[in-house]
């Protein structure tokens, strides 16, 4: 037994032998194309993410889409959503700008739901249904919002 060619490597973070090549991060086009030239280049993808904001999942939708073969279109508001959103604005004597500015959102993104040419966005949806106290969602669009519920 030959203790003598071993060695004791004492440290957090030593790596003995050659550990070979490391996984790097190039933050460059050029160290992109320096890495190719070289043949070390495994993949090339994007970040999106960001420390505390929650993704959306709109993105796994277009993904499914470009997957897809056939033409889909996309998900378009229904015309009675318009109409029940006019009518509760002209009901409380709102223009769309006004309406527009108590729920932070441009004028045309209200002229589009009411046309019906808007994607739905729930989040948009919900403000409105404040806003108006008309419900726009599920079943019964058009009915006034109930009274809010008490925790």
């Amino acid at each position: 037994m030959s203790d003598w060619d071993s060695t004791t490597v004492i440290g957090q973070r030593v790596r003995t032998g050659g550990g070979g090549p490391r996984q790097q991060v190039a933050r460059t086009q050029g160290a992109i194309n320096a890495a190719r030239r070289s043949g070390n280049v495994l993949s090339v993808d994007k970040k999106y993410s960001s420390s505390n904001a929650k993704g959306n999942n709109e993105g796994q939708r277009l993904t499914k889409v470009d997957r897809e073969t056939d033409i889909v279109v996309p998900k378009k508001l229904d015309a009675s959503v318009g109409k029940a959103i006019s009518k509760a604005r002209g009901e409380k004597s709102m223009t769309q700008k006004d309406l527009a500015t108590k729920i932070n959102e441009k004028p045309t993104v209200i002229n589009d739901y009411e046309a019906g040419r808007a994607i739905p966005n729930q989040q948009i949806l919900a403000k409105l249904e404040r806003a108006l106290g008309v419900k726009l969602r599920g079943k019964g669009v058009g009915e006034p919002l109930g009274p809010k519920k008490k925790a």
